[in-house]
């Protein structure tokens, strides 16, 4: 598994969800701040986006926040934030009440094609962790939006027109397609802005240039491929064709943290997923992220956490 792809896949806290509304003038919605990255696709008509939209009474914020999305856009709120999507940043809108681990279809599907429509919006929800969200995913920004006249990817709108299929005809097995679908769409948008759509400015520094660089890229690489291994700064610079050195300073210049502490940092990750997902021992939880002892790791898990392993996941259990 790629990178990007693990990040998504150890942030991830549940079920994904999505809907299309069919709506007609003048109409609003708002979503509060939440667990979830959550993005928009206007399949049909036009919006407005205004992140952190928290006026009184319902009330749009000032124009200059205003987002305009126009038909084919997509838009990607990745860490939660409160926003509103409207055809009028004017108006009242009305709250969205989340729906619980679940995805449901569009209302009513044979409204889509019909006059009396002003737009069809598609939105996609993803929980996930962001309360330790990856640095890969924390350094994005707090809005992305991908501008159908510049060019989706063709990957990006095959994608989407599925998904938007699915949740208009909701023929049988359509909830654990559209799930699939929902992690598909969302790779594609971060792979999207990572590959076309990053400011320039960040290319030569941080992620955007680890994943690139030949030698911190093999390190990273390795790093996710087999984390359990016994990694040493010498034998990831091994793998980066560098010497120790080198190694170690590359690395910390772009990553943001020495090889050994990001390693450590991943193993915990991965073990607090591992926790909740999955039933076996702690032992074999410890042996998986690379501890011999199960000492060892419940020491290196409360450092980390602040909690011990059990504890963690007795608790996480619960909320389950």
């Amino acid at each position: 598994m790629d990178i990007l792809s693990e990040v998504i896949a150890a942030l991830r806290t549940g079920r994904p969800s999505a809907v299309a509304r069919a709506v007609t003038q003048p109409w609003g919605f708002r979503w509060y701040r939440s667990g979830s990255a959550r993005f928009h696709v206007v399949l049909q008509g036009s919006a407005e986006l205004m992140p952190g939209a928290a006026g009184t009474g319902g009330h749009a914020p000032g124009a200059a926040s205003v987002l305009t999305l126009a038909p084919g856009d997509i838009v990607l709120l990745p860490h939660g934030q409160e926003h509103a999507l409207a055809s009028d940043g004017g108006m009242e809108w009305r709250d969205v009440t989340p729906v619980p681990d679940s995805v449901e279809p569009h209302w009513p599907p044979t409204m889509w094609h019909t006059n009396e429509i002003d737009a069809v919006v598609m939105t996609g929800t993803i929980p996930l962790d962001l309360s330790r969200a990856h640095p890969l995913f924390a350094q994005l920004p707090p809005v992305i939006h991908l501008r159908r006249h510049l060019g989706v990817p063709r990957s990006l709108g095959a994608a989407v027109e599925l998904l938007a299929i699915e949740l208009e005809e909701a023929e049988i097995g359509w909830d654990t397609i559209v799930a699939g679908l929902l992690d598909t769409v969302l790779l594609y948008i971060l792979r999207a802005w990572w590959l076309r759509e990053r400011p320039g400015s960040a290319v030569d520094r941080g992620w955007a240039a680890a994943l690139r660089d030949p030698a911190v890229g093999a390190a990273l690489q390795a790093i996710h491929k087999q984390p359990a291994l016994s990694w040493t700064v010498e034998k990831l610079a091994a793998e980066s064709g560098l010497s120790r050195a080198a190694f170690a300073q590359r690395f910390t210049t772009m990553v943001g943290s020495p090889p050994v502490a990001y390693l450590t940092w991943w193993r915990m990750t991965q073990a607090g997923r591992l926790l909740l997902q999955d039933h076996a021992p702690l032992q074999t939880i410890a042996e998986r992220v690379g501890y011999a002892s199960e000492f060892a790791f419940a020491r290196a898990f409360k450092r980390d956490h602040g909690i011990a392993p059990g504890l963690y996941r007795a608790r996480g259990r619960q909320l389950i």
